[in-house]
């Protein structure tokens, strides 16, 4: 699998990253070891994970694989915090409660989500850079800031010195949701950040899963996860559904393939993140990273997913 640069940063990450948002709920710690092996049978380094996921499981689950399926240097750990506000205190308490469950003293990428108007940036700002300069965290980005936020935090980390500068910023991105196309990619441009897409197969139902009825097994059956799938049920979805599964068919791949083909061929993504419930569907999903798609269809897909 290849790998780029994060960045403006050393840090090297696989170009297809492991997502854990099913581990601990939908995904058990057996099928997560089996993911694990394979992922990095293929080469993939970057695994992407958060305090919220599975009430904290998924992390729990990861610190008992690493070391113990894969070793710890073999892997590029990021841990996302969600949903504790942007105060220092709050922050660093539960980046050290995810590197507990982390059974590690460190991350390489620790992220914090969301922009907490209640709170000055610069306390935000500077529970990141506290986090580095700890040892807590190599390096730091963020997810879910539009924007002008994103670039109101890399510009001020960055005249804080070079010690912790912003590195990456982490976005939903895919045929069905290009919205980060309108700023959030012009202002990581402006800061040399990594782009980190996450759902590039628009939750699932890019794969063409939904086209006909709802599987009992996936996750638009769910009650975790129907609201989640939901939101790309659409006619206009629709219609760039069954634009992937024709360019599948003239290519003789998957829907699966193509979709998350798009992504990765955006010049602006450094990495993928791809989740799975089991190592068979994941081994599809690692495939994608070998297909190439032509100019024509590429066009095509940019053409159908544009915004109305």
């Amino acid at each position: 699998m290849d790998s780029r640069y994060l960045g403006r940063s050393g840090l090297h990450v696989s170009r297809l990253a492991l997502g854990t948002m099913t581990w601990g709920r939908d995904t058990d710690a057996d099928a997560a070891a089996a993911q694990l092996e394979a992922f990095v049978e293929a080469g993939g380094t970057l695994i992407d994970t958060a305090n919220v996921y599975g009430d904290g499981e998924a992390e729990s689950i990861l610190g008992k694989l690493v070391p113990d399926v894969v070793p710890r240097s073999s892997v590029v750990l990021s841990t996302t915090t969600v949903g504790v506000g942007g105060g220092r205190g709050r922050l660093l308490c539960a980046l050290d409660a995810s590197l507990s469950r982390l059974g590690t003293d460190h991350v390489d990428l620790w992220q914090v989500h969301g922009f907490d108007a209640a709170v000055p940036f610069e306390e935000t700002c500077s529970a990141l850079s506290m986090a580095v300069s700890s040892g807590r965290c190599r390096y730091v980005g963020v997810s879910g800031m539009t924007g002008w936020q994103l670039a109101t935090l890399a510009a001020w980390l960055r005249a804080d010195g070079p010690a912790s500068p912003l590195i990456s910023v982490q976005t939903e991105y895919s045929l069905l949701d290009r919205a980060c196309e309108e700023s959030i990619l012009p202002a990581a441009a402006a800061h040399s950040l990594g782009l980190l897409a996450w759902a590039p197969l628009g939750r699932g139902v890019l794969t063409g899963k939904y086209r006909h009825s709802t599987p009992a097994d996936s996750r638009g059956a769910s009650p975790h996860f129907t609201r989640y799938v939901g939101r790309f049920r659409t006619e206009q979805a629709a219609r760039v559904v069954e634009a992937v599964a024709t360019a599948a068919e003239g290519l003789g791949t998957t829907p699966l393939s193509v979709a998350c083909a798009w992504v990765l061929g955006r010049s602006a993504v450094t990495s993928v993140v791809v989740g799975a419930r089991d190592r068979a569907q994941l081994i599809g999903s690692l495939g994608a990273e070998q297909v190439v798609l032509p100019a024509e269809i590429r066009s095509a897909l940019d053409d159908v997913s544009a915004a109305d």
